[in-house]
């Protein structure tokens, strides 16, 4: 019989055994020391949600108990934030690096960082995989053509979200939430 231990992962409540729990307390721990001059704390909360969510892809609403297996599949597909090899592992990393290179969609943000005016037109353009300048060009013809353009751009600057986190930079990126992406898009304060 092993001892179960009830942890908040994500601001969700999951059922570990007590080895899975001691190998995500070991990955997590890891992971942190890992991080290179970026604000941990912003980083390891993207980190904790995904891992919540990918508990509850494979653990459903029911109430299993997340087992080693799971953990080491979990930690296997989001590996470190430097792209290193996870150690202690069961060896199972390079199926993560497999899953991580499958096309993810694409969601819609307003870009902070290739921003000219409100990041609309970096946005469509990371949102479309085409160059920024293509897109400021059609978005100006649309605005010195008609009036319809500079309404497009209005409503697209209120209604677009921005994208503040990493795993929102990863998602409009088209970039699955790795360790190793969310610590690239971390800001630097």
């Amino acid at each position: 019989m092993k001892k179960t231990v009830n942890a908040g992962i994500g601001g969700r409540s999951f059922t570990l055994d007590e080895d899975a729990y001691n190998r995500l307390e070991a990955y997590l721990k890891l992971f942190q020391t890992r991080l290179k001059d970026v604000p941990a704390a912003e980083v390891m909360d993207d980190l904790e949600s995904r891992i919540a969510e990918l508990f509850t892809e494979k653990v459903g609403s029911g109430a299993r108990v997340v087992d080693l297996t799971l953990v080491e599949e979990v930690i296997g597909q989001l590996g470190m934030p430097d792209g290193s090899e996870v150690p202690g592992g069961a060896g199972e990393s390079g199926a993560g690096g497999a899953k991580s290179a499958a096309a993810v969609p694409h969601k819609l943000y307003r870009d902070p960082e290739g921003a000219r005016v409100a990041g609309v037109c970096a946005g469509l353009a990371q949102y479309f995989d085409v160059d920024v300048t293509l897109i400021r060009i059609l978005m100006l013809v649309a605005i010195f053509a008609a009036t319809a353009g500079l309404w497009a751009y209005i409503v697209l600057w209120i209604v677009v979200p921005k994208a503040v986190t990493p795993a929102e930079q990863c998602e409009m990126r088209g970039l699955t939430p790795s360790a190793e992406n969310l610590a690239k898009f971390a800001r630097k304060k």
